[in-house]
């Protein structure tokens, strides 16, 4: 076996390029404006398949991401409560004008218009009433929780004036005036609150 030099200028045979000249020789015949780019490339981006056929995107969903049930469920507790508040409010402002009626100190008082019942069951409708209204304005509307606050306040505020000026006696009004505050606070507060807690958690 003989050994060729490379540096002998007689000896025309040139040895095998090796790995190492190999890569170099490779680096040195790519195009300058390509070189970084391509060797960036393969570095930082394995080499992964394309799939021809991507999985459809799921459809943006419309409307609040809560759970229905629990939604449902909390707006029935919430008329559930608005009836109870009422019913007891009611009962004690009742209470109160026949011990004031029996004693004939202050005159006969009729602060209620109503019996208890009508206004128990109108405090679980309005209650009905506001969790729907809460569910289409966060579908329609873009701030939804501030419309709600504003819409809501502003008919408490309607329920508990106008029986003050329109009430033949004044204590009917009183009374009248003092159920809807009852009634209209849990649907302003509880609703919004009860819709945050039923929401989905997000994974």
């Amino acid at each position: 076996m003989t050994y060729n030099d490379p540096r002998d200028p007689y000896n025309k045979q040139q040895p095998p390029p090796t790995r190492a000249y190999s890569r170099q020789d490779d680096y040195l015949n790519q195009d300058p404006r390509t070189a970084g780019y391509d060797r960036g490339y393969s570095q930082g981006y394995p080499a992964q398949g394309y799939d021809p056929n991507p999985a459809p995107r799921r459809a943006p969903r419309r409307g609040p991401d809560v759970d229905p049930v629990k939604f449902c469920g909390g707006v029935l507790m919430t008329g559930v409560v608005t009836g109870l508040a009422a019913w007891l409010a009611a009962w004690i402002i009742r209470a109160v004008t026949q011990k004031v009626n029996e004693s004939g100190r202050l005159g006969i008082w009729n602060p209620l218009a109503q019996d208890e019942l009508w206004f128990a069951v109108t405090g679980f409708v309005v209650a009905i009433l506001g969790g729907a209204l809460w569910y289409l304005l966060q579908i329609g509307t873009p701030a939804p929780d501030q419309f709600y606050s504003w819409i809501v306040g502003l008919l408490v505020a309607a329920a508990v004036i106008l029986p003050l000026f329109l009430s033949a006696e004044i204590s009917s009004g009183i009374g009248t005036a003092i159920l809807h505050f009852i009634i209209g606070m849990p649907v302003l507060t509880l609703i919004p609150t009860m819709s945050r807690a039923s929401a989905n958690s997000r994974r």
